[in-house]
Formats: structure tokens, sequence, C-alpha cells
């Protein structure tokens, strides 16, 4: 699908779910990574994702297409746009939009396994859990300013 065809669905989709015309650029936007599009507030421009139609088909591409809108025609409108907003949310289960879009497949499969990480202070014996690593040189024990060593790292399936 080119930019032209975009164009002519995402006025099409608006015309048919909302009877109102989409008047400003529907373009596809290769650096978007986690999300499948976005309105944009200043221009009223929507960037869509073109990884979810390669991916996940026009049936996804479509839902995406609606979620915009609803941000769109609520901003032109001066309503509530955002997503937490009543008016958004009536507006997504009215044309049946998806209120988030599916995860991509291919971003599924880079998420990492999770760790739990077990710090020790040298001084107290408290021990600390954390997800994140964190740097000893620079951090010291809460309780009594000890030198905190890694004791075990626990990979959770």
């Amino acid at each position: 699908m080119e930019q032209k065809a975009l164009q002519l669905l995402v006025e099409k989709i608006s015309i048919d779910s909302f009877d109102k015309p989409f008047k400003h650029q529907a373009s596809f936007n290769p650096r978007l990574r986690s999300t499948g599009g976005r309105y944009l507030l200043g221009t009223h421009n929507i960037e869509i994702n073109k990884k979810y139609l390669e991916q996940l088909g026009e049936r996804e591409l479509v839902g995406i297409i609606k979620h915009e809108l609803c941000h769109y025609h609520l901003h032109i409108e001066g309503k509530g746009h955002q997503h937490r907003d009543q008016a958004f949310k009536m507006l997504l289960k009215k044309v049946g939009a998806p209120r988030f879009c599916t995860p991509l497949p291919e971003r599924q499969a880079k998420r990492t396994a999770k760790k739990i990480l077990i710090y020790e202070c040298t001084n107290c014996k408290l021990s600390y859990k954390r997800k994140r690593t964190i740097d000893t040189s620079r951090y010291v024990c809460g309780k009594c300013r000890g030198k905190l060593t890694k004791l075990k790292e626990i990979i959770l399936e």
C-alpha cells in the first residue's frame, strides 16, 4: 500500500464510520516502533506504522485508523480527545475501534527474560532484591551506609 492508497482509505473510513471528512494528511512513518499510529495535534495529520499492515494485515490497520480518527475528530470539535477522556472511550466503542493495538509479533520475541538481582550489605548483611543492576561503586546500604555486593542473579522463565 502506498501513501495515496492510505490517504484514500483514511478518508473513506472517516466518511463511513464518522460521517465527517478527513481534511488533512495521512502517511506511513517508518520511525514509529512501539505504536500503531499517532495523531499530531499541531498539524492534525495522522501517521501510521506500516509494520502493522505488513505483519497483522488490513483489518488491524483499519482498527488503528479508526482509533486515530477518534483522536482527530474529537480534537477538531474541541472535545476530550485523550485516552482517559470519557468522550474518547465512548466514540471508540461507537465506531468499533480498539483502545490499544495488538503487539507486533517481532516485538514479543525481543522481550528479555525477567531476572531478580540480589545484593547484600557487607556490613549489616541486609539483602536487597532489585530488577535493575545497581552500580555498587556508587550506591551504599540505606541502613548503615556499608558497601553493597552482588550475591546472585535469578532468571525467571
